[in-house]
């Protein structure tokens, strides 16, 4: 499922091609994708007419700020507080939400572009171009959280988020308070989105190969050396996979439909059997809480 790098990749460039231009109207092809309001009706009612202010990131959810068309520009940020209990001021039409979960992509074309079968929502825009939510697996979500509305009260699972990965939150010492208490392998933690939000599988992977730390070993087991590695490694392998644009093993697509560039430098990840790029050992893959999980056994203990 796309993860921090790719979801960032997709907010950034929304942030380059939707901002500014009036929604029209739109069509909800799949009713459940719609989390919020129950009537897909509803929805669009809600989101028709606004222009989208700026698009902000925060774990694995996109959210746009909506306002007038006739609106001046609206100041941008790049670390919302979404646990606000207000809106912000800049979003007088409310908020647009998404969350991708395992298959779900956003796409920027011209509505003249023939219709993906597994098409599920559609945003038309003023100049011929639509925002199309294709989701195959069908488990994406979208919001519109009105004006004046907690965002948190609407979508509830920002609520459960902990730190961003590059904010001042998360720091080592946090980090260090998060782990040694759980009696459970650092793999599962770092897939816990209420310690670390947006890590999901692939970056943990990658981050336990360059801190040497095997997936299995338990969050007690660690040292503050090891705790110190990973959360260098956990930004530097975020940092790295933003740069070329996520990873794409199966579904993901940036909002122009290209690929993502991430999976031709992994380290570990989805290289099962094929040969370390430090030590040449075969890496290994297991299942770990039901998660495909890969790893070198010789640079990792």
């Amino acid at each position: 499922m796309p993860e921090l790098p790719e979801v960032e990749t997709v907010c950034r460039g929304l942030n380059q091609l939707t901002l500014g231009t009036s929604i029209l109207g739109g069509d909800v092809l799949l009713r459940r994708t719609i989390a919020h309001p129950v009537s897909p009706t509803d929805f669009l009612a809600g989101v028709q007419g606004c222009a989208i202010a700026s698009w902000q990131r925060r774990g694995k959810y996109l959210l746009a700020q909506l306002c007038n068309p006739t609106d001046p520009d609206s100041p941008q940020g790049d670390s919302p507080d979404f646990s606000d209990s207000t809106p912000p001021a800049s979003n007088p039409r409310g908020s647009l939400g998404v969350h991708l979960r395992m298959t779900g992509q956003l796409l920027w074309v011209h509505q003249e572009e023939p219709l993906h079968k597994h098409t599920r929502v559609r945003l038309f825009f003023k100049g011929d171009r639509e925002l199309r939510f294709v989701d195959q697996r069908t488990f994406g979500q979208m919001w519109w959280v009105p004006p004046n509305l907690p965002i948190p009260s609407i979508i509830t699972g920002l609520a459960n988020l902990g730190p961003e990965p590059f904010s001042a939150a998360f720091s080592v010492e946090y980090l260090t308070r998060q782990l040694q208490r759980r009696q459970k392998p650092i793999k599962t933690a770092l897939l816990d989105q209420a310690i670390v939000a947006g890590v999901g599988n692939i970056y943990a992977d990658e981050s336990l190969f360059l801190s040497g730390i095997l997936p299995t070993k338990l969050c007690t087991h660690l040292s503050t050396a090891e705790i110190e590695r990973l959360h260098t490694h956990i930004i530097q392998v975020l940092q790295a996979a933003i740069a070329a644009g996520g990873t794409t093993f199966s579904n993901f697509l940036n909002v122009s439909g290209i690929n993502g560039n991430y999976g031709g430098i992994a380290w570990v990840y989805n290289r099962s059997a094929q040969p370390c790029r430090v030590c040449d050992t075969p890496i290994q893959r297991l299942k770990l809480t039901g998660r495909s999980t890969h790893f070198c056994p010789q640079c990792q203990n």
